[in-house]
């Protein structure tokens, strides 16, 4: 199994025209993705790979079933791209543009949970489920991302995406397989987080233990720690937290926008020392996360 898309998961791209999704589209079509249909509003008629584009989502729908859209369109588009495909009944929205305004964000994340719907992202490479599905960009080219990755019982949830697959890579790279795959992205407000995810890869049978790849910078952690505890959380859970020298710096943002601490709130050291309070196990060194996961397998 795999949580929130596998190979029977069908696939609409919003934006499939622009220079990054036409790349996209087709490391996806190669990996077998099921990518149904394209949209882009004026561009109705033409064809991305040998797939049909619409102008709207509704009218790639009446021809074309999908349940997930991939959306690579301009950060001032990307709400009413949002808004169109969860309207349309899509219930996956995976969200690989960057720079969008954090309150267009908090306002589509509202109408997702009122619909029931899942959100990854804003500015994430997508997830990948190995030899099963692949949204968006995430491991790079097909055959990047058939080194990289293999099936297997490790999950893996990132706050970077390129972490994503250095994670995977590491793992495969000592006959260690993965289930699900996730970049979570960088911006301050994203959709599905750590607290979502957890619970689903609790509920897959086909995973036996998740790596985290955490950074500094919000509270995402500390409320996983809480969740661990509240909700009995058994499946075991590997962090590694990056960047523990932004403790020393604060107020400076290196890397993903949501990478900056204010006071204490966010630290590195906040979240080690809770995670270490609620049992999850933090990886010392990026080496330390094989026998981590090792142990478990």
């Amino acid at each position: 199994m795999a949580i929130l898309a596998d190979d029977n998961t069908r696939v609409l791209v919003q934006g499939i025209t622009g220079r990054e999704a036409i790349s996209f589209t087709k490391d996806m079509l190669d990996y077998g993705t099921r990518v149904t249909a394209g949209v882009t509003p004026g561009k109705g008629g033409q064809a991305v790979h040998g797939i049909p584009v619409f102008d709207t989502v509704g009218q790639a729908l009446m021809e074309h079933m999908a349940e997930a859209s991939v959306i690579s369109v301009p950060p001032a588009l990307v709400k009413d791209a949002v808004l169109e495909a969860l309207g349309n009944g899509i219930r996956l929205v995976v969200v690989v543009s960057e720079r969008v305004p954090r309150k267009d964000t908090i306002e589509f994340l509202e109408v997702a949970r009122e619909r029931g719907a899942r959100v990854i992202g804003p500015n994430t490479l997508g997830l990948i489920s190995p030899q099963r599905v692949k949204l968006g960009m995430a491991g790079g080219p097909v055959e990047d991302v058939r080194k990289a990755y293999m099936p297997g019982h490790v999950g893996i949830a990132s706050r970077s995406g390129g972490m994503t697959t250095e994670i995977a890579n590491l793992l495969t790279t000592h006959g260690i397989g993965q289930s699900t795959c996730i970049g979570i992205g960088g911006d301050p407000v994203v959709g599905s987080n750590f607290i979502e995810l957890i619970p689903l890869f609790e509920e897959d049978p086909e995973t036996k233990v998740v790596v985290l790849f955490c950074e500094p910078g919000g509270i995402i952690e500390e409320k996983l720690s809480e969740l661990v505890i509240t909700e009995n959380i058994l499946l075991p859970i590997i962090a590694f937290v990056a960047g523990r020298f932004v403790d020393d710096m604060p107020g400076v943002r290196f890397g993903h926008s949501a990478t900056i601490v204010e006071g204490n709130s966010g630290t590195t050291k906040a979240k080690i020392a809770m995670f270490r309070k609620t049992g999850i196990k933090v990886a010392e060194s990026f080496s330390d996360i094989v026998p981590m996961v090792r142990a478990y397998l």
